[in-house]
């Protein structure tokens, strides 16, 4: 009997459920469906937070990094570690404060609607193009472990992420990454303490590493490393900051649950940074020849290492939690992908543009629906394209197009917040600027041309993606955010036509917002219905306790199966306290507590 194949068949049927019983909470309004209303716990855009920069790419192309280069692959997890901070501190109260449902609302009130539709028409094709790899990942990985074609695979996982988007909205999206969070924690925990027994502890990774653990193999420039680390740190400090990614707290049902959703986010990055890579590094020691189990794979042969560590050391029944896990990431980052690109289209270009502002509430959901559809295939396709390049892993594809496609569009929508007197037109100037930038940086003033004005002649292939990496996103730093810093010099207060909304989005920035009335009830649904779906999620990982595995992998989902028991048990449970507290309200026993913040 092949259990893996029954563990996946019941996380899809969870996923199922979860947006059956959510769809009604995202079919009230369009902005239930694009954002739950704004009307989210801070627990549940936390976890959607930290899932959103979580994909297959994680166990796939940044596995496949850890396994060659050790230490390293940790520069990109300590970047979003400190991007969260910033959140929690300054970005993600303010991005709640905006008070619109889509972030490309947020550019209009900020920036005019010159630049919303700008925006509009960039973010949507960028969205597109990043979650073509994620699928991607995830299909390499999907068709290594059924040996199945991989473009089959790619359209059976894409359809599938995308009727669990299309079903719940928003809140179908947020509660499934609130259980996507827990079974990557599950089998994240699982595979790194069996890896940790099976090469004798923290101390030989270190020690017996290959080529060493702190610097990889072909590295023979220390200062790369740190700007590498430097410079990811820079890089996720505006890839997690910015207006396009404002979506992740608008779900928040206040400010001070968006700063909290960003501490949960932070602390669940801490934990993971370490543990998504142990079995990895262990395996650099334990199968150094784990590349070529799948030579089919060509240069993406490392992205299978985690496959070939729960296949070789992990109880049965693993791969299947794995392969859950798996889809669990990238449905993450997909579904709420697609779900923010409805948001958009509708609310920036179909509702405004196209019906002038005449369309209904119920057909701008529907039209979301549609737009959620047509952007599922698109991103099929897309991952389909990246599968053609053989050439390229999945660890450099990423950092290509986040570095030299993301990095220009972002600058203005992270320092936009900050930077707040900029003409009108410096928005799109400076990503065209910023693009004209990727290019210098891709075509002239290559790794190979800069390593020259230093006297070095020769470059490793690791080196020369380094230093690439530095190259760009030093490039965008300086040269793509000072020409929008510049730009504030040109900004005079009597030609901004839209100087009056301008000044209306920082007030609302500033400007504390708390939860609306009759949000009791809502808080007490999202722990209800998650309290129960968690339970069944960890009755299913109990009855993995039958597979016939040695007494200690049976003990081992055993615990984990207890954990998650144990999470839902306290979500149901603060479920029937909340009961207690709103009849105790209804009784006249307490009063709602008068504030003179504004509500959204």
């Amino acid at each position: 009997m092949n259990y893996d194949y029954i563990v996946i068949g019941g996380y899809f049927l969870l996923m199922v459920i979860i947006g059956v019983i959510f769809k009604k909470m995202a079919s009230k309004s369009s902005s239930d469906y694009f954002r739950g209303g704004g009307r989210m716990l801070w627990w549940m855009v936390g976890a959607t937070a930290f899932m959103t920069q979580f994909s297959a790419w994680t166990f796939t192309g940044a596995a496949g990094k850890a396994f060659s280069d050790g230490f390293t692959i940790l520069g990109v997890f300590i970047g979003n570690i400190l991007a969260y901070v910033a959140a929690y501190f300054y970005f993600a109260r303010r991005f709640r404060q905006m008070r619109v449902d889509t972030p490309t609302e947020g550019v209009r009130r900020r920036f005019g609607p010159v630049n919303e539709q700008f925006f509009t028409w960039v973010i949507i094709p960028l969205s597109v193009i990043n979650a073509g790899v994620w699928l991607n990942g995830l299909g390499v990985f999907a068709s290594a472990v059924f040996k199945a074609d991989i473009v089959t695979t790619i359209w059976v996982t894409g359809i599938v992420v995308l009727l669990i988007s299309l079903i719940g909205g928003a809140w179908g999206v947020v509660a499934s990454d609130f259980i996507q969070t827990l079974v990557v924690a599950v089998i994240s925990v699982a595979c790194a303490i069996v890896a940790l027994v099976a090469v004798g502890g923290p101390g030989k990774i270190i020690t017996d590493f290959p080529s060493g653990f702190i610097m990889g193999p072909d590295m023979h420039f220390p200062i790369l490393l740190v700007g590498s680390f430097f410079f990811f740190i820079v890089k996720q400090l505006q890839s997690i900051n910015n207006m396009q990614e404002s979506y992740r707290f608008l779900n928040a049902k206040d400010s001070k649950n968006a700063s909290k959703a960003a501490i949960l986010a932070m602390c669940l990055m801490i934990c993971g940074a370490i543990i998504w890579f142990i079995p990895p590094w262990a395996s650099a020691i334990l199968y150094p020849d784990a590349a070529q189990a799948y030579p089919e794979l060509g240069s993406k042969a490392t992205d299978a290492v985690y496959l070939v560590f729960a296949r070789n050391t992990m109880p049965l029944g693993t791969v299947g939690l794995l392969m859950a896990g798996l889809f669990a990431a990238t449905m993450s980052s997909m579904d709420s992908a697609l779900n923010r690109n409805s948001g958009i289209f509708v609310r920036s270009f179909y509702s405004n543009i196209f019906r002038k502002g005449k369309s209904s509430d119920k057909e701008n959901l529907v039209a979301g629906q549609v737009v959620c559809i047509v952007n599922g295939v698109l991103v099929i396709v897309m991952a389909q394209f990246f599968n053609s390049l053989k050439h390229m892993s999945l660890f450099d594809l990423m950092m290509t197009v986040a570095t030299l496609l993301q990095s220009p569009i972002l600058v203005p929508l992270f320092a936009g917040i900050f930077i707040r007197k900029t003409p009108k037109w410096a928005p799109w100037v400076t990503v065209i600027f910023g693009l004209f930038v990727s290019y210098m940086v891709f075509e002239i003033v290559t790794p190979n041309v800069v390593a020259g004005w230093f006297g070095v002649t020769h470059l490793t292939g690791r080196e020369f993606s380094a230093l690439r990496l530095v190259d760009t996103i030093a490039a965008h730093l300086i040269f793509t955010l000072g020409f929008f810093w510049l730009t504030s010099f040109l900004y005079k207060e009597e030609n901004d036509p839209y100087i009056e909304e301008t000044k209306a989005f920082f007030e609302d920035v500033d400007t504390e917002c708390v939860a609306g009335e009759g949000q009791s009830e809502f808080d007490r649904q999202q722990r209800k219905k998650l309290g129960m779906l968690t339970s069944v999620m960890g009755v299913g990982l109990i009855l993995m306790v039958l597979i016939p595995n040695p007494w200690w992998g049976r003990l081992l989902f055993l615990f984990c199966a207890l954990a998650i028991l144990l999470v839902g048990y306290l979500l149901a449970r603060s479920a029937t306290v909340g009961d207690q507290k709103v009849f105790e309200m209804a009784g006249g026993s307490t009063s709602p507590t008068q504030t003179s913040h504004r509500h959204s």
